[in-house]
């Protein structure tokens, strides 16, 4: 090791070596490393530094299933989240179906490991929750409860029911379904259906959840499970109100804020306080036509797990330079 090469003399570096060794592979504290080498817990600090800085040290992430540890920090700290799971860029840049399917994998590995059997979880539709709960097979009992009607248009096999009774059996645990339409052409049919036992038994448990797991959509066509659901005039309306976000059917501007909109009075879904408190919502958002709806999302404060890829990771993170969160 030359010293125009690692910046460091030989006694430097062995200095520096010994101590690093100590910190990063034994755990020992800085104070017992000064004391040890009759240096200053600051002197510690500094040598630690400036082994990084010379590439004395050099720190790596193996990450599971290919994510990216820098990208998810950022995004952890710069929306106050509990944790952002992202995808690497080489492993983001496929089609939007092998996208979908490498966020419904990493959705299924955290959940299989978060859930306990003291747990209540709810599930929102979406095709990369359908793709997570396809790939669960194991799970402690507990119910799984679904949190908005079923969308009109999407193959049964696909339906929220069908989702929240496949995870129901892998847990063994009870299902609430919504045996219900998402989008109801009035406020009374609303009020009604949510009177039905069945469904109103499933609305009482929107108390009780530990842990959500949503989808992020943005309000343009395609990418919202309400959006395609409205006529023009209404989705017209919406958008004069400032919607870029959807979450179980509940809609977010710009900044965050629940969006109060004729339609949340005739949608069956759990309303945007409710989803806002429950203790963990995990929220897969992903692809760059949803980026800005994902920064909305994420400046709500409902969200403590982010799922996402690298390009969706890095637009969202220029929109938090541009315009910080509170």
């Amino acid at each position: 090791m030359s010293k125009a090469k690692q910046g460091y003399g030989l006694a430097e570096a062995a200095l520096a070596a010994s101590v690093a060794r100590r910190y990063y592979l034994q755990g020992k504290p800085k104070l017992e490393i000064a004391e040890e080498f009759g240096i200053s817990r600051f002197k510690v600090a500094r040598i630690l530094e400036s082994a990084r800085e010379q590439g004395l040290v050099r720190i790596e992430f193996d990450m599971p299933a290919g994510l990216d540890p820098a990208l998810g920090d950022d995004l952890t700290c710069a929306y106050g989240l509990d944790r952002a799971l992202v995808l690497e860029r080489a492993l983001s840049e496929g089609s939007r179906a092998e996208l979908r399917y490498r966020i419904g994998t990493i959705a299924a590995q955290l959940l299989s490991e978060m859930v306990t059997a003291d747990d209540v979880i709810g599930l929102s539709w979406a095709r990369s929750v359908n793709v997570m709960t396809g790939l669960i097979d194991s799970l402690p009992r507990c119910p799984i409860v679904q949190l908005c009607g079923v969308q009109a248009g999407i193959d049964m096999r696909d339906r929220s029911v069908e989702t929240v009774s496949r995870l129901a059996r892998v847990s063994g645990g009870e299902a609430y379904p919504i045996f219900a339409p998402l989008v109801l052409p009035d406020r009374r049919t609303t009020e009604i259906l949510r009177r039905q036992p069945g469904i109103a038994e499933t609305f009482g448990q929107f108390e009780n959840l530990t842990k959500a797991v949503v989808s992020i959509g943005s309000w343009q066509p395609g990418e919202s499970t309400v959006y395609d659901s409205l006529s023009q005039p209404e989705r017209d309306t919406i958008s004069k109100r400032g919607a870029k976000a959807e979450v179980a059917a509940r809609l977010f501007d710009a900044d965050g804020n629940a969006l109060s909109t004729g339609l949340s009075h005739h949608v069956l879904a759990i309303s945007a306080d409710e989803l806002r408190r429950v203790p963990q919502v995990i929220a897969l958002g992903y692809a760059a036509p949803k980026a800005e709806a994902v920064d909305a999302v994420l400046r709500s404060g409902m969200v403590s797990t982010l799922i996402t890829d690298a390009e969706t990771a890095r637009l969202a993170l220029e929109m938090a330079a541009r315009r910080p969160p509170k």
